[in-house]
């Protein structure tokens, strides 16, 4: 089991940056891939980006290419998610995942654990 915990999300105006954060306990952290999800009001959950176990790969949805960066830290356990130039369609609950095969999937099915979310709310 590995247990997820974001933080970091809040209110901010259009044009304004939050990093959100994902810490994690229980099994082994480097051995998972990790990935970013979120899901807005009456929309499915959709991918947002995902980092390789080693930190060194990272992929993000069209939507999100070149505002947000996606990191982890294998000694804190924890992967971060660097949001600027938030628009208000990012307005969503952000959610962490652990993917235990592979990497970089657009897919929830490959990711095994869940975080609670966190909500990023974009005023215009």
């Amino acid at each position: 089991q590995v247990q997820l915990v974001e933080s970091g999300g809040g209110l901010v105006q259009a044009g304004g940056s939050l990093r959100l954060s994902c810490a994690a306990s229980g099994r082994t952290f480097s051995n998972y891939a990790m990935g970013w999800f979120r899901q807005a009001p009456g929309k499915e959950r959709e991918f947002v980006a995902a980092v390789s176990r080693s930190g060194e790969g990272t992929k993000y949805a069209d939507s999100v290419q070149g505002r947000f960066t996606m990191s982890r830290d294998n000694v804190k356990d924890t992967v971060y998610l660097q949001m600027n130039s938030l628009k208000p369609e990012d307005t969503a609950v952000y959610y962490c995942a652990a993917q235990p095969v592979g990497w970089a999937a657009v897919e929830q099915t490959p990711y095994h654990f869940w975080g609670q979310g966190t909500q990023v709310t974009v005023s215009s």
